[in-house]
C-alpha cells in the first residue's frame, strides 16, 4: 500500500520583487504592474496561519485513532525519523514538518501529524472494521488498526491523551423521549452495558457518546451517531472538537498536581512570614537576623513562582479552550443521561479553582513579603537615622571643644608672640644704646608691650576675617 504525501508549496498573493521589464517594442501587461507596498516579512506566514491546521473531511462510518504525546526533548527530526518508518515514507524530509501540520494520505485511510507547544498529536483515519456498529459489545477495534506493529508504542514522547473514536451513521430520533431511550441503549451496549455521558450536538445534528475511562490498552473509547448524507467536513469539524476537547482537558489539569505540591510549601512560607512580622511588630529579633530571613523567605517563594508560573499560565489557557470547544458543540441533553459538558465542567472547575487560588495565594505570598520588606526597611532606616543623629550630636560636641581649644591656643600664641617681639625689641633697644643712643632698653621696651600685644592680636583677627571670608576661601 502506497503513501503520498499531500504538501504543496505555499502560493504568494503578492510578489515581492518588481516584475522584469518587457522587451522593447512590448506593452507591460497591467497584471504584472505593483498594486501594492512591498509585504511585510511575515505577512505570508501570518496569512496562511489560518490554514495551517485544516479539518479533516472524513466518510463515515470510520475509526479515529488518536495519540497525544508530550514533546518535551523530542525534536522534529526525531517525529520525522518516526513518521518515516511508515511505508512508502522513507523520503520524508524533516523540512516537511516546519509548519506543526503533516496530512499522509493512504489508498483508503490518512495519518495526521500535528505539533503543538508542549505536545504533538497523531491522527489516523481508517473505515469502520466489520462488527464494530451499534450492535456490538465492547468491539475489539485495535485489532482492526492499519499502523505498523509496535509504531503506536514507539511514538518519541509521554502519553498524554489515547482516543478511540467511532463515528456511526444512523437514524436520528426527534424529541421523543421515549425513541431517543431506544437509540441509547444499543449506545450504551457499545460501551459494555457502562454508564455514559451522552449529549446531542449542534442543536441535534448528531449524537456523542463517550464513558470517559481508560482501558486496559490505555485508550479512552468515544461514539459519534451522526444521521445518514452528513458531510465529510461536518463529520472532520466533530471529531477535531471533540478529540481537542478530551485533549485540552487533560493538558489543563496537569496545573492540578503542581497545586496540590505547593500547598504544604505555602502553608510553611505563610507561617513564616506571620513569624516574622510578628518579631518585626515586637522589636525584640536584630534587623539583620529578620533580614536574613526575609531574604531566604522571598528566595523560596520567588524560585517556587519562577518554577510554576508558566504551568499556571498554560492551564488556564488551556481552560479556555476546553470551554470554547464545549460551546461550540452547542449541546442539547438526553433524557436521563448527564452532557458531556456538564460533567466536564463539574469535574474540572473545582481543579482549575484549586490551580487559580494556588496561582493567587502564591502571587500575595510575594506581595506580603515584599511589604515586610519595606517595614523592615523603613525600620533599619529610623535606626540609621537615630544613629547619624547621635554621631552628628557627639561631631558638634566635638567641633565646641575644639573650637574652645583653639581659642585657649590663640590666646597662648598671642602671649608667646607677643614675648618673641618684645625680646626682639629689647635686642634692639640694648643695640641702640651701646650705638650712644640715651636711651633706657627696659623701660623703653615695657612702654611698647601694650602696642605689641594690640598689634599681635589684631593680626591674628585679620588673619581670621581672611580665611573665614567667603571670597578668600578659594585661595
Amino acid at each position: 500500500m502506497a503513501y503520498s504525501c499531500s504538501l504543496s508549496p505555499p502560493i504568494s498573493m503578492n510578489a515581492t520583487t518588481a516584475p522584469a521589464d518587457p522587451p522593447p517594442g512590448v506593452a507591460r501587461s497591467p497584471a504584472a504592474i505593483r498594486l501594492l507596498p512591498p509585504d511585510d516579512a511575515l505577512r505570508t506566514e501570518l496569512h496562511n496561519e489560518v490554514h495551517a491546521r485544516p479539518s479533516a473531511r472524513i466518510r463515515l462510518p470510520a475509526l479515529i485513532v488518536f495519540v497525544a504525546v508530550l514533546n518535551e526533548g523530542v525534536s522534529r527530526e526525531q517525529e520525522c525519523e518516526h513518521l518515516r518508518r511508515l511505508p512508502g515514507q522513507q523520503g520524508l524530509l524533516p523540512e516537511q514538518l516546519r509548519g506543526n501540520f503533516l496530512r499522509l494520505r493512504f489508498d483508503e485511510h490518512t495519518l495526521k501529524w500535528e505539533r503543538h507547544t508542549e505536545f504533538t498529536r497523531y491522527s489516523i483515519v481508517q473505515p469502520l472494521p466489520a462488527g464494530a456498529g451499534l450492535g456490538a459489545s465492547d468491539p475489539a477495534l485495535l485489532d482492526a488498526i492499519v499502523a505498523p506493529p509496535g509504531w503506536l508504542a514507539d511514538i518519541p514522547g509521554r502519553t498524554v491523551a489515547a482516543i478511540k473514536l467511532v463515528m456511526l451513521q444512523a437514524d436520528l430520533p426527534g424529541a421523543s423521549a421515549d425513541a431517543q431511550a431506544a437509540l441509547m441503549a444499543p449506545a450504551q451496549h457499545w460501551f459494555g452495558g457502562r454508564a455514559v455521558l451522552a449529549s446531542q450536538l449542534g442543536g441535534g445534528h448528531s449524537w456523542a457518546v463517550t464513558d470517559f475511562r481508560l482501558h486496559p490498552s490505555g485508550f479512552e473509547r468515544m461514539l459519534v451517531i451522526a444521521p445518514t448524507g452528513t458531510s465529510d467536513s461536518r463529520a472532520g469539524r466533530i471529531s477535531q472538537r471533540l478529540l481537542e476537547l478530551e485533549t485540552y482537558r487533560l493538558m489543563a489539569l496537569r496545573g492540578l498536581p503542581v497545586a496540590k505540591a505547593l500547598g504544604s510549601m505555602l502553608a510553611q512560607a505563610e507561617a513564616q512570614l506571620a513569624g516574622i512580622t510578628a518579631r518585626l511588630e515586637g522589636k525584640s529579633t536584630s534587623e539583620q537576623e529578620l533580614l536574613d530571613q526575609l531574604v531566604s523567605l522571598a528566595a523560596r517563594v520567588e524560585r517556587a513562582i519562577a518554577e510554576n508560573t508558566y504551568r499556571f499560565a498554560a492551564t488556564r489557557a488551556y481552560d479556555t479552550l476546553v470551554a470554547q470547544r464545549i460551546a461550540e458543540l452547542r449541546e442539547m441533553p438526553i433524557p436521563g443521561t448527564q452532557t458531556i459538558g456538564e460533567f466536564m465542567q463539574r469535574r474540572l472547575s473545582p481543579a482549575m479553582a484549586t490551580v487559580a487560588a494556588s496561582a493567587q495565594r502564591l502571587a500575595s505570598l510575594s506581595e506580603r513579603i515584599s511589604r515586610a520588606s519595606a517595614l523592615l526597611r523603613t525600620r533599619v532606616d529610623i535606626v540609621t537615622e537615630a544613629q547619624n543623629q547621635q554621631l552628628l550630636e557627639k561631631l558638634t560636641r566635638g567641633q565646641a571643644m575644639q573650637l574652645h581649644l583653639q581659642t585657649t591656643v590663640e590666646g597662648l600664641s598671642i602671649a608667646a608672640i607677643s614675648y618673641y617681639v618684645v625680646s626682639l625689641l629689647l635686642y634692639v633697644a640694648k643695640g641702640a644704646k651701646a650705638a650712644g643712643l640715651p636711651l633706657q632698653p627696659e623701660v623703653a621696651v615695657g612702654a611698647l608691650i601694650p602696642l605689641v600685644l594690640w598689634a599681635v592680636w589684631r593680626t591674628t583677627r585679620r588673619i581670621h576675617a581672611r580665611l573665614g571670608s567667603p571670597g578668600d576661601s578659594g585661595h
